[in-house]
């Protein structure tokens, strides 16, 4: 930790998965401003379209003109060989030193939040959501942890983007709060288990994303649905833009708790 804010990211691995679009794609782009020439962004996604734009968009920027390698994995995480093919395209990117890992586990999805608990009787729909939205973030931070092991002069930091969700029930989105609250502990007691590792659980707050949309329009539970709807009308969504801005400085900053669960609305 750091008592003064730092002005970059160092010389850094960056690996964002859900890269894609939304608040992923938000990250990818203002990682790519704070990290030091000679840096690597390893964008993960199951969409190919939309990664390869965002990495055309990124290499042809002042940064990517300047040193920043900028790779695609099209991956789908809830299978076994996606981590392993982040891991390997990530290890096949970098051609100098490196003092920052750092790893973004911001890929999800908001599962059916047009029923209530009382209908997910089919286990096979359950596991596969829990899937991709919790063994793979466990999956593949552990991969990344042992493929880059902890040296002298290097820094590693897992995110994990949370939610309020995570701490509180929301009828008819019982997949989604059990994902968002299993992986808040899972990421908790990775930080009690690796003191030199720095740990964040980030909620960044309502977002003007495809999912919220999803949220106010297919949400079975009425009076959830009228204030994710409400929200929207009164203009109270954030963009990725801002959220993302918060993040990027508590990185910087450096002090916060490893293992925390900080708000966007906190800061």
């Amino acid at each position: 930790m750091s008592s003064t804010e730092r002005t970059d990211l160092g010389r850094a691995l960056c690996i964002i998965t859900g890269a894609s679009r939304g608040f992923g794609r938000t990250i990818a782009r203002e990682m790519s401003r704070l990290v030091k020439p000679g840096s690597v962004l390893v964008l993960v996604a199951r969409s190919s379209d939309d990664l390869r734009a965002l990495q055309t968009e990124l290499a042809e920027s002042e940064e990517g003109r300047i040193g920043l390698v900028v790779e695609c994995v099209v991956a789908d995480l809830g299978q076994m060989e996606g981590p392993e093919s982040v891991v390997r395209a990530s290890k096949d990117a970098l051609t100098e030193d490196i003092d920052h890992i750092i790893l973004v586990n911001n890929a999800a999805s908001l599962g059916d939040v047009s029923r209530y608990a009382k209908s997910f009787t089919d286990m096979a729909e359950v596991d596969s959501y829990l899937s991709l939205n919790v063994s793979s973030s466990l999956c593949l931070t552990a991969s990344v942890l042992q493929a880059f092991p902890q040296r002298p002069g290097l820094r590693r930091t897992v995110i994990n983007i949370s939610s309020l969700c995570a701490l509180q029930p929301f009828r008819s989105w019982v997949l989604y709060c059990t994902g968002k609250a299993a992986r808040e502990m899972m990421f908790r007691v990775l930080a009690e288990e690796e003191p030199d590792l720095r740990v964040l659980n980030y909620s960044p707050g309502p977002l003007d994303t495809a999912m919220q949309e999803v949220a106010r329009s297919r949400t079975a539970d009425p009076s959830i649905r009228k204030s994710f709807s409400d929200i929207f009308t009164q203009g109270q969504l954030l963009t990725c833009e801002v959220s993302c801005a918060k993040l990027m400085k508590l990185l910087l900053e450096d002090n916060y708790t490893s293992g925390a669960h900080i708000d966007v609305y906190d800061l």
